[in-house]
């Protein structure tokens, strides 16, 4: 159908000039335009954009930048695991904390087949505004046009980039804890990266929006490197957010809740630790996300163990309680429900002091008593070890008393209620 012929049929018909437009449309005619236009209305009204995955973008530290032979003028193929599918998609790339532009040449997707190998007959190429090739200005970032594709729920998807010339500094995600391969030269159509080099963190790719039944929603998760995943397994997808996806999509009355993972590994609530602080991204990754409905908040590790001394401790409680009372009502006026995760236990590890377990207590006993947030998730209550109640149980982290390990993020993400999502 010609939508801007429509367009300008209404566009006519108001400043009646209908006739002279359109001389020679029939009855029959306007009636077909009218019938299609109504069944296109339908459609879409029967449907919306829905994030799938995303991960959150940050200046990438010197140690996590890509190896050589770089990104310029050679490609690397990514593989991120989506929570729910749909037939069309779109996809958002960042190169927002870069000062140089950056030149994508041909960017494709596929449905991967294991390591750097894809199903060939998946390969489909995005455009942007109908152009192949696209290049992101120093603090921008480009979506895609919507392309067709069978995108199935927890499917694993390869995004293969051929650049052309890129920023010295590099946006990002470090935390992926998933293997990206890169090959010099133009590979975006390769079968596999057999040669590839290989390094496990993300660059670019920021998020996967699908077309979705108008129930579709996603719960966006703000969050440290407990939600990012440090000490989880390497291309196992298995953090809490992972474990969560995968039980809403198996449970029929919440198959269509995608999760949103908008972890950074160091990040602070208050102030710029590694990425920008949870209240300055808060926009980006929670109200700018399509189709979010519920938000769960866990962060604020990394300000109390950053304290110097019990005043100071006790003013983070303070101004964490001050943050996560802003997030509240920011969310809830764009009608999103809040979920407050509780602190996890860090007696033992490197930011155990008392004046700290005292913080946290006072954060944790807000998050649960003061009844701003719509629930709670009690992950300090899961977590902890019955015998010594400031410690995580001795099989679930990964050794620092702080990280959960596998099995650890089994047992958070199999703690959550799903009638919270229904």
């Amino acid at each position: 159908m010609n939508f801007e012929k429509i367009k300008a049929l209404k566009s006519s018909k108001k400043s009646g000039s209908l006739r002279s437009t359109f001389p020679r449309f029939s009855l029959m005619g306007l009636l077909l335009i009218a019938i299609l236009f109504g069944s296109c209305a339908e459609e879409n009204a029967n449907e919306k954009w829905v994030g799938t995955w995303t991960t959150a973008p940050q200046l990438v530290e010197p140690h996590n930048m890509p190896p050589e032979p770089g990104l310029s003028n050679n490609t690397i193929r990514q593989i991120v695991r989506v929570s729910i599918g749909g037939d069309k998609l779109r996809m958002r790339f960042s190169n927002e904390f870069s000062t140089s532009p950056v030149t994508m040449k041909t960017v494709t997707i596929a449905k991967a087949e294991g390591g750097s190998t894809i199903d060939e007959s998946t390969i489909k190429t995005l455009t942007f505004n109908n152009q192949q090739e696209v290049t992101m200005n120093a603090g921008e970032a480009v979506i895609s046009d919507p392309v067709a594709f069978p995108l199935k729920s927890r499917m694993d998807l390869t995004i293969t980039i051929s650049y052309g010339e890129t920023s010295a500094d590099v946006t990002g995600h470090p935390g992926s804890r998933t293997t990206s391969y890169i090959l010099s030269g133009n590979h975006s159509e390769d079968q596999n990266f057999e040669e590839a080099v290989k390094t496990d963190h993300w660059y670019t790719i920021n998020n996967i929006e699908v077309t979705a039944p108008k129930e579709a929603a996603a719960i966006a998760i703000l969050g440290n490197s407990i939600t990012d995943g440090r000490g989880s397994g390497t291309n196992k997808q298995n953090r809490w957010p992972d474990i969560l996806s995968e039980r809403l999509v198996e449970n029929p009355q919440t198959e269509n809740v995608a999760v949103l993972n908008q972890g950074i590994g160091g990040n602070c609530v208050l102030k710029q630790c590694l990425g920008p602080s949870a209240i300055d991204r808060f926009e980006r990754d929670v109200l700018n996300q399509n189709g979010v409905k519920w938000l769960i908040i866990l962060e604020g590790i990394n300000d109390i163990g950053q304290t110097p001394d019990s005043a100071a401790a006790a003013k983070v409680a303070e101004n964490l309680i001050s943050a996560y009372d802003q997030m509240i009502e920011k969310a809830h006026e764009h009608g999103i429900l809040v979920y407050g995760a509780t602190i996890l236990p860090f007696d033992k590890s490197f930011y155990h002091e008392d004046y700290r377990q005292m913080a946290r207590n006072t954060v944790n006993d807000w998050i649960r008593n003061s009844g701003r947030f719509d629930a709670v998730i009690d992950f300090d209550q899961t977590m902890r070890n019955p015998e010594d109640t400031l410690t995580i149980k001795a099989d679930l982290h990964d050794g620092d008393f702080l990280h959960p390990n596998e099995k650890g993020y089994i047992t958070m993400g199999e703690s959550i209620d799903l009638k919270l999502f229904q």
